[in-house]
């Protein structure tokens, strides 16, 4: 006896193109339909959008987003997810399939550019494509995506939120307004992660810090249980004077100079970017990136 279709579309594909998820890739396949709807809603499409969604995998999100957009940009780093993906997009000429990975990938270059961003996001680059495709699309002014749920809080923690609150929460907030909207539960997706999601948006109110301030919001981090100054002390390429000069400019922002970094909310980070001076700041860009925390 045949077993009967399964009715998710994505538990359809897996069968029809015998594909087993890749662990190693991240890879939890969406199989409530109905996520599907809320996840368009949440990102206010219309018919003149273009969409750049990473992650494409069996392309049950593509093709509910191809027919109410004027351009779709699906990335996907995992070729053997092209043909059920080709599949899915067939029937959209206004749809552009990149195999290719989404970290690697010069998203600035795509044309038409993307103005808008909707995925599933992978659990192990999620914040690294947001903060990436933040500073790279700067035409983008709203994300919609499904994350680990502690990427998504980490993504929209302040200050009294403890651990939470770092590097990724500073940059996030101060090109957008970061919104977890609904936690979803494991049992959405197939395979099970061990872990809950979240479906997270971010809505662009500002361009993405310049890089000189990027690397001194890593570098502030890098080092959580130091104090600030001290954290940047220990930065590659870091000149012997910034210990003093950060404690000097922790004190004009109000704050007590032995102040660690998860003090200061993000909106003090340019600031302190200025008070330090364009050659302090320039020489943390000399050496390695700084750990992301």
């Amino acid at each position: 006896m045949v077993s009967a279709e399964p009715r998710q579309a994505s538990l359809r594909r897996l069968r029809r193109f015998d594909v087993r998820p890749d662990r190693e890739l991240g890879q939890n396949f969406l199989i409530d339909d109905n996520l599907l709807g809320v996840i368009g809603e949440a990102a206010e499409l219309e018919a003149t959008d273009v969409v750049l969604e990473v992650g494409g995998g069996l392309g049950v999100l593509s093709e509910q987003l191809a027919p109410r957009v004027g351009h779709l940009h699906v990335v996907e780093i995992d070729g053997r997810l092209r043909e059920p993906l080709e599949e899915a997009l067939a029937p959209f000429s206004n749809a552009t399939l990149h195999q290719a990975d989404a970290v690697a990938l010069e998203l600035g270059a795509l044309e038409p550019r993307p103005g808008k961003v909707v995925a599933n996001l992978p659990y192990g680059v999620a914040a690294t494509v947001l903060l990436k495709s933040l500073a790279e699309l700067r035409e983008a002014t709203l994300w919609v995506a499904m994350v680990q749920r502690e990427v998504a809080e980490r993504l929209a923690a302040g200050p009294a939120d403890g651990k939470l609150y770092g590097a990724t929460s500073v940059l996030a907030q101060l090109s957008s307004e970061v919104r977890v909207l609904r936690r979803v539960p494991a049992t959405v997706f197939h395979p099970r992660p061990a872990v809950e999601s979240a479906l997270v948006r971010l809505r662009r109110r500002a361009p993405a810090p310049v890089p000189a301030v990027t690397s001194l919001v890593h570098a502030a981090f890098a080092h959580r249980r130091k104090t600030l100054g001290g954290s940047l002390s220990l930065a590659a390429g870091a000149p012997k004077e910034i210990r003093e000069r950060a404690r000097e400019a922790l004190e004009e922002l109000g704050h007590p100079a032995d102040a660690r970094a998860e003090r200061l909310p993000p909106a003090d980070y340019p600031r302190l970017a200025e008070l330090l001076g364009d050659e302090l700041t320039q020489a943390l860009l000399a050496g390695p990136a700084a750990a992301r925390r």
